[in-house]
């Protein structure tokens, strides 16, 4: 005898193409607490029957809080609904969706009555639909008002009462109401759970400003305190931005320390590079003496939370060969033939101060659970972002491991993947946990290669679990366009950041337009990975002032802290991009400008998105720059821009009706 078919199959409603998800549910959908998750999906059965449907979410184990659904194009069976997410952490969506009897019912009473064929029997059957629903709420809750409800519709509906008046009970508003609050779900369908990860806004949007503490300090022949460097504070929370990063603030190796310009034999009085960490002082969770003690650290995080700044520390899990590791757990890192532990290359580039450590080494466990315990150290001393140095280097399966293992301890810890590396890893990196992404922006420059990249990042299931930040520059990334587009071309570029993404950084010197590079590279001259370097903040041809003004508008304006909203508009000419975002929702449109050649003049015709921003055709309005307040009078849906370097690099425009 054949076996009784599955359950499953018995199920007439079918749920197909549920969006958003990543990978089939394998990885979390990505958003934070206020934003609404639209959610859809193909759903349809056999026959006729009029189908039902919600979208139900929850934090993870705990109440299902569920929205209808509508069938948003019948023709094709798509079904849309959406929900506001509200918690932090780990939650999870999915489709319920059943053949709806009382609604078929419903739906085909009308058209009876219009073609004058109601039968009495035809109420009946209606009317043992909604006695059926009350006695499901009687036996589910004795105590609920809605049963003794149902029952006096039910009798209406089958009573004696002329037809007319049994019709209105039937389809009454009241009536419809108990039977969605009720419906029969014994036979519903429901799809499978997709993954949602709630972080916090943060991990959304934020301006972040790169230093070194060491150089913040009044003596340019040593390393800064902590507790001096905190006086560059006040100057970075007045430009505006939400985080300030730190390269590793860790005791540095002395065997192989790289010199100025990462000569490979370092002068007396070189502090090294800080991604050689370890020394006699300490490891990972020790401070440089240079910069003070965990103290000073503590002190340094206090007052950049009192200025309203969060501190990003770097995670780079690797060592000196002076790190206390070394010599007290040798097995993890790798060995030569000879037994002396490999140091890390790029051949032909060669990192002597460095040794990589063995993810994969027999003491793997160990050494996991133990940067797991740096992590949680720093989380303990109040860092709530890291800066993640060359994930991609290291096992990918740890990083799903060490952020899940962090994030429930605290949800709202952020992770950056500093990544610059091939798409698919890039990608992977994000779907096992990364809050956020460098990206490929400081090598596109061309409005083509903008408008591309960004469409990639902003409209296809990338932005679903993949957050771009946009930085301009890194103390290793100057790129030819800044270094020879001169002041111009800084603005051009903390323009595009600052506009097309949400969450966009800067290293300190590019508010200063320094450009000195090591000819023929994207290498800085002076190199502050290999030396104190104290800049000079109020250097002429800075630009600070616009800095500070486009950090006060990504603060003002909402549009500005999303990026799904981001579109492109026309221009005619190809060195003029045009793009626009808008709150989500709708509503509080600005319209960006920006001239990508820093060194000519620019003008053409750019197309206005007149009806996202709310005006009439033909109709002349006011454009107003939010930059400096100027204000032009604009006509219909093509208008003029001209840009001159040195006297206006793009605008950020709001629109008002004449």
């Amino acid at each position: 005898m054949a076996a009784d078919p599955p359950e499953a199959l018995g199920r007439r409603v079918v749920i197909e193409r549920v969006r958003p998800q990543v990978d089939g549910g394998r990885f979390p959908v990505k958003r934070t607490p206020g934003e609404v998750l639209e959610v859809s999906a193909d759903i349809f059965a056999d026959g006729h029957d009029v189908l039902s449907a919600v979208l139900r979410v929850r934090a993870e184990g705990g109440e299902w809080r569920e929205s209808p659904m509508t069938l948003a194009a019948p023709g094709l069976d798509r079904w849309h609904g959406e929900f506001s997410v509200e918690a932090l952490g780990r939650l999870e969506y999915d489709i319920v969706a059943w053949a709806d009897a009382f609604e078929s019912w419903r739906h085909d009473l009308p058209i009876r009555v219009k073609a004058g064929q109601v039968a009495p029997v035809d109420l009946l059957d209606g009317a043992e639909l909604v006695r059926r629903a009350a006695a499901r709420v009687a036996a589910a809750s004795p105590d609920s008002p809605d049963a003794p409800r149902l029952r006096r519709l039910a009798d209406a509906i089958a009573g004696a009462a002329p037809i007319e008046a049994r019709i209105d009970a039937a389809l009454s508003g009241e009536l419809a109401a108990l039977m969605h609050a009720h419906a029969d779900r014994s036979r519903a369908t429901t799809s499978p759970p997709f993954p949602l990860w709630s972080d916090r806004a943060r991990a959304r949007f934020g301006a972040w400003y790169e230093m070194f503490p060491r150089s913040s300090g009044p003596d340019p022949t040593r390393s800064a305190t902590f507790r001096e460097a905190a006086g560059i504070l006040p100057y970075v929370a007045d430009l505006g931005f939400d985080v300030v990063y730190l390269p590793p603030i860790h005791p540095i190796g002395r065997t192989y320390r790289k010199g100025r310009g990462n000569q490979l034999t370092a002068a007396p009085g070189d502090p090294g590079s800080p991604w050689a960490i370890g020394a006699s002082e300490g490891g990972h969770t020790d401070i440089d003496p240079g910069l003070g003690t965990i103290e000073d650290f503590d002190a340094f995080r206090a007052e950049a939370e009192r200025l309203g700044l969060e501190i990003a520390l770097d995670l780079a899990f690797q060592c000196s060969p002076d790190h206390p590791w070394v010599r007290e757990h040798p097995e993890w890192f790798r060995h030569r033939a000879d037994g002396t532990i490999r140091y890390a290359e790029n051949p032909p580039k060669k990192y002597q101060d460095i040794y990589p450590l063995d993810f994969e080494c027999a003491d793997w466990r160990a050494l996991w659970q133990e940067l797991l315990r740096v992590t949680v150290f720093w989380v303990e001393h109040g860092v709530r972002i890291f800066r993640v140095d060359n994930p991609h280097t290291k096992t990918l399966g740890f990083w799903a491991w060490l952020i899940a293992e962090v994030q429930a301890k605290d949800s709202g810890v952020v992770f950056l993947a500093e990544a610059f590396t091939r798409p698919a890893r890039m990608r992977y990196l994000a779907k096992i946990g990364f809050s956020q992404s460098y990206t490929y922006f400081t090598w596109r420059n061309t409005k083509d290669e903008l408008t591309e990249y960004l469409l990639e990042l902003t409209r296809t299931d990338l932005f679903e679990y993949f957050r771009p930040n946009l930085f301009a520059n890194t103390p290793d990334i100057l790129h030819p366009y800044l270094q020879e587009g001169g002041r111009s071309a800084f603005q051009a570029r903390l323009l595009l950041a600052a506009t097309l993404g949400a969450s966009y950084g800067i290293y300190s010197g590019f508010e200063l337009c320094e450009a000195r590079a090591v000819p023929g590279t994207e290498e800085y001259a002076d190199s502050e990975k290999y030396q104190i370097r104290q800049w000079e903040r109020d250097s002429p041809g800075h630009i600070k002032e616009l800095v500070a003004r486009v950090n006060q508008l990504r603060r003002h304006h909402r549009a500005l802290q999303f990026d799904g909203t981001l579109r492109f508009h026309a221009t005619d000419n190809p060195q003029i991009l045009a793009y626009s975002k808008t709150a989500p929702g709708g509503g509080g449109l600005l319209l960006m400008v920006v001239n990508l050649d820093p060194t000519h003049l620019q003008h053409g015709w750019v197309q206005v998105p007149l009806a996202a921003a709310g005006l009439p055709p033909g109709a002349s309005y006011t454009a107003r720059d939010l930059v400096d307040d100027a204000a032009y009078t604009w006509r219909g849906e093509w208008n003029y821009v001209r840009f001159e370097p040195g006297v206006r690099q793009g605008h950020i425009m709001r629109f008002e009706k004449g």
